[in-house]
């Protein structure tokens, strides 16, 4: 049957392929065990990760291991994985906003966990599961903000790159610490970090394992602002104001935006030329677009 369906996606127009929820980058045929990592990151447990979706289309999902600074154990890289299929269904979601818990980010792997899993098949299960879920975060069909509170270390501030845009608070940094580790980033980070600072900037940062303050962040272009408040509450609130004035308007609109730019950054032009005629169908002619224009409301 794995076979049956992988033949069925190779035969699948690209631009049709990336509009399908839950599409991953690795299967079977990559050799990716999903079964037996997922039973593997059950045995570490610990943390959780927590999703609020509020009536104005603004999803919450918290990072709570605070005891190890929101580090991920087994069990939240799955309970990750089903927040974002959770994510993907939300019909009235708009926006998306990822923080962590007690005013710090997130410091990557827990670990335990690591040093129980160090034969190179493990390491690479795992690198395939992050990197799945992190690209299907990044996919979602809402405008994401990493509200970056204290530490983004290693798979932490990996994670933050899987975002649309980052906001920090004052005092919290940015590192990518896996040098130090003896590692290179295998959640995706690198090259989503390319994408979005450029290949020279990019190679600083990981070559120095350098720490990104809010200023500098700023400067990169790898994070919009700074926020005025290192406060928890008032920095998710002031998180959650930056974000209205992106997702203001209906919901399916919000999201075939969302569609039309994930399409054009990840297809090459004919693909994406493709996929955006297919998502302009979708509001065309729609409750927004017909209100729209009964109103004439195209230039005041």
């Amino acid at each position: 049957m794995a076979v049956a369906l992988w033949k069925s996606l190779r035969q699948t127009p690209k631009s049709r392929l990336f509009l399908q929820r839950g599409v991953s980058l690795y299967n079977s045929a990559h050799g990716f065990e999903e079964e037996e990592i997922k039973k593997k990151l059950q045995q570490f447990g610990g943390g959780s990760i927590n999703l609020s979706k509020k009536d104005n289309g603004i999803g919450v999902l918290t990072l709570n291991n605070p005891k190890l600074m929101n580090a991920f154990t087994g069990t939240m890289m799955l309970e990750l994985q089903e927040r974002v299929t959770e994510l993907e269904n939300w019909k009235d979601g708009k926006g998306l906003i990822v923080h962590g818990a007690e005013n710090t980010f997130c410091s990557g792997s827990d670990l335990n966990a690591v040093r129980a899993m160090s034969s190179p098949q493990d390491g690479m299960n795992i690198c395939m599961f992050m990197q799945n879920t992190l690209t299907r975060l990044k996919r979602l069909p809402l405008i994401s903000v990493a509200l970056i509170q204290g530490k983004a270390l290693g798979g932490g501030a990996e994670f933050t790159t899987a975002c649309d845009f980052r906001l920090m608070t004052p005092g919290s940094e940015i590192r990518f610490v896996h040098k130090q580790m003896g590692l290179v980033p295998g959640w995706g980070g690198a090259a989503r970090l390319v994408q979005i600072v450029g290949s020279a900037a990019a190679l600083k940062l990981l070559s120095g394992a350098l720490k990104v303050d809010p200023e500098t962040a700023v400067h990169l272009e790898l994070a919009e602002e700074t926020l005025p408040s290192s406060d928890e509450t008032r920095s998710l609130e002031d998180a959650q104001a930056w974000l209205n004035q992106y997702i203001e308007g209906p919901g399916e609109v919000i999201q075939a935006v969302k569609k039309v730019i994930t399409a054009g950054r990840e297809l090459q032009l004919e693909a994406a030329l493709r996929a955006e005629k297919d998502i302009f169908g979708t509001v065309w002619g729609g409750p927004a677009n017909l209100h729209a224009v009964a109103q004439s409301t195209k230039h005041k």
